[in-house]
C-alpha cells in the first residue's frame, strides 16, 4: 500500500484540465518571485466543460509582504487567512484565496482554529503551477495533514466501530456544519460516491497518521481504549470549532466585501447554485457591499442551506 504522501503527491500530479492550468500560470504571473504554488479544487475539478462555472484556486506564496509589500492586505491575509479575490482569464472566471506556505501547513492541521482548509484539501485537488521542486514538496507536505485531520475528528464521534466510507461521511458533515455554507445538506454524500475507491485507499492510508488509538478488522475500524484522552479532547474542541467557523465566515465576507469586486453578486450566485433560492441582488446591496453580506447570511440559515 502507498503512503499518504505519495497519493497526495500522485493525485496533486494527475493533469487538469487545460483551461485551468493556464489560469494558474496566469494567476502566479501577477504575484512574481512571491508565488510558490497554485492548486484546482472544487467541483469545476470533475467537470469537462469550465466556462459558465466559477473556478476555485488557492495561490501559496512565500510569504505575505513579498506577495503584497507593507499594506493592509498583508496586514488582514495575515490575521483573517486567506484573502480571496476575483480573476478573470480569457472566457473564464474564478476566486483564488491566498495563504503564505506556512499558513496552508498549520491550517492543514488539527491545531488549526477553523475547518476550512483541511476540510477542503482532504478532498482532491491538482497542482497546476508551482515554481519549483521545493514548493512541490511543500505542497504535497502540507495537503499531507488534512485526511489524517478530517478521520480523527470523525472517529472521535464514531461508535465503537465503522468502515472508512462512513467516517469520510460523518468527517464531511461535521466539516460542513462548522461552517455557514450554501451547499445542500446531500453534498457530503455526493463528493464521495463521485470517486469511493479513492476516499478508501486515503483513508486507509490516512489512518496510520491518526492520534485516536484504534484497529482495522476487516473493513471495519474498532476504537480501542484511549488512556491518553485523545477522543476527550478531540471532542471538546468541536464546539468552539462550530462556533468560530460560522464567525470566520461572517468575518471573510465582511473582508471580501473590500478585497473580492462583485462579491455581493457571487455570494448571491453561491446561494442560488447550491441552496435553490432565487436571491436578487439590489442595487443598495452593490452600493453598501459590507451591510450586504451580513444582510445575505440569514437567507442562507432561513433556507436550510447549512447547519
Amino acid at each position: 500500500m502507498l503512503s499518504l504522501t505519495q497519493l497526495v503527491a500522485e493525485e496533486l500530479a494527475l493533469p487538469a484540465q487545460q483551461g485551468a492550468s493556464d489560469f494558474a500560470a496566469y494567476i502566479a504571473a501577477q504575484y512574481g518571485p512571491a508565488a510558490r504554488a497554485v492548486l484546482f479544487y472544487g467541483s469545476c475539478l470533475r467537470s469537462e466543460k469550465l466556462e459558465g462555472e466559477m473556478l476555485d484556486f488557492y495561490l501559496i506564496v512565500s510569504d505575505y509582504q513579498s506577495a503584497y509589500g507593507r499594506g493592509w492586505l498583508a496586514t488582514w491575509n495575515r490575521r483573517l487567512p486567506p484573502n480571496v479575490f476575483p480573476f478573470q482569464h480569457g472566457n473564464l472566471v474564478a476566486k483564488v484565496a491566498i495563504l503564505s506556505e506556512a499558513d496552508f501547513h498549520h491550517l492543514n492541521r488539527p491545531a488549526a482554529s477553523a475547518v476550512s482548509v483541511w476540510a477542503r484539501f482532504a478532498q482532491p485537488s491538482r497542482l497546476v503551477w508551482c515554481a519549483d521542486e521545493d514548493a512541490r514538496q511543500s505542497a504535497v507536505l502540507a495537503i499531507s495533514g488534512a485526511a489524517p485531520t478530517l478521520l480523527n475528528a470523525a472517529l472521535a464521534f464514531a461508535e465503537r466501530e465503522a468502515d472508512v466510507l462512513d467516517l469520510w461521511q460523518s468527517g464531511f458533515e461535521m466539516t460542513y456544519g462548522a461552517e455557514l455554507r450554501a451547499e445542500r445538506k446531500d453534498r457530503p454524500s455526493s463528493v464521495i460516491s463521485f470517486d469511493p475507491n479513492r476516499y478508501v485507499r486515503f483513508g486507509q492510508a490516512a489512518l496510520q497518521h491518526i492520534t485516536i488509538a484504534h484497529e482495522v478488522r476487516g473493513d471495519k475500524i474498532v476504537i480501542l481504549p484511549d488512556p491518553d484522552g485523545h477522543i476527550v479532547q478531540e471532542k471538546r474542541r468541536w464546539p468552539a470549532l462550530r462556533r468560530r467557523g460560522k464567525l470566520l465566515t461572517v468575518a471573510r465576507l465582511a473582508k471580501a466585501a473590500f478585497t473580492y469586486a462583485g462579491g455581493i453578486d457571487y455570494l448571491a450566485w453561491k446561494i442560488n447554485r447550491h441552496a435553490g433560492t432565487q436571491i436578487i441582488v439590489r442595487p443598495w446591496q452593490r452600493k453598501w457591499p459590507l451591510i450586504a453580506a451580513l444582510f445575505l447570511v440569514p437567507k442562507l440559515l432561513a433556507k436550510g442551506a447549512v447547519r
